[in-house]
This record gives C-alpha cells, structure tokens and sequence, in this order.
C-alpha cells in the first residue's frame, strides 16, 4: 500500500486560528513523507496545508506560542488512534480528536469533536530519502 504523511518534526506552523469552535493550525510549509509498496526507498515533498478542529477548545494553560515557528514533534489523534511525530493524509474524522504539538519548549494543546486535514496545490518533489 502507497502512503504518505506529514513529517511534523521540521514543519512550520505558521499560524492558529480561532473561529467559534473551529480552530485551524496551518503549516507552511508541511513536510510529507511518500513511501511506495515494495519500495525501500521513499521520497520527501512540501505542501502547505490546515488541519482543522471543529467543536474544539485550546487548553488555556498553554499560551498560544509566538509563530511562525518550527514544530519539533507531538501527537495527532483521532477516536482511539494517535500518531506520533506524523499526521497521515488523508485525514477526516469525528468523534474524540486531540493533537498536541511541540514548538520547542512551547506546545499548541487541541481537544476536538472533529478533524480534518487539509491540503493546498500539488505537493512539491524535495528529495529521494534512500536507506544507507
């Protein structure tokens, strides 16, 4: 099976809106991982994207950091998956949804009713990532 997903450690988050109870953290630029069945090889692209909470809330212990800013890593999660370190695209769902991001010693908290992932253009081709 072919897949992708965002490398969310050297990643941008450029901006956190909030509107009502959406909140969008958008990524400028988004670093995806593509990886080929059989293949041992995989390749690195960039895209700007959003992924989009509904019926969410930010934790308020944890002030929104100064952006943009490089995300060092965190969790994505969805119902009873959480993704460490990556976000996999596509990615739509309800029920229970949370991420936590670290911006170095910094953190954007998110609990959520939903989440989806969305993507600008085309991805733009970076490099081939070959084992060693």
């Amino acid at each position: 099976m072919d897949s992708t997903n965002i490398e969310l450690p050297g990643s941008t988050v450029s901006a956190v809106s909030v509107d009502g109870d959406t909140i969008r953290i958008r990524f400028e630029p988004a670093y995806l991982i593509k990886t080929m069945t059989g293949s041992v090889e995989r390749t690195r692209w960039r895209q700007n994207g959003s992924l989009l909470f509904e019926g969410a809330e930010l934790d308020q212990n944890q002030p929104l950091p100064k952006l943009p800013a490089n995300c060092t890593g965190g969790d994505v999660g969805e119902n009873i998956y959480t993704y460490r370190d990556m976000i996999p695209v596509p990615l739509v769902s309800r029920g229970s949804a949370h991420c936590l991001l670290k911006l170095g010693a910094a953190q954007i908290c998110v609990h959520a009713k939903a989440v989806r992932l969305e993507m600008d253009d085309v991805p733009r081709y970076i490099e081939h990532l070959r084992p060693e």
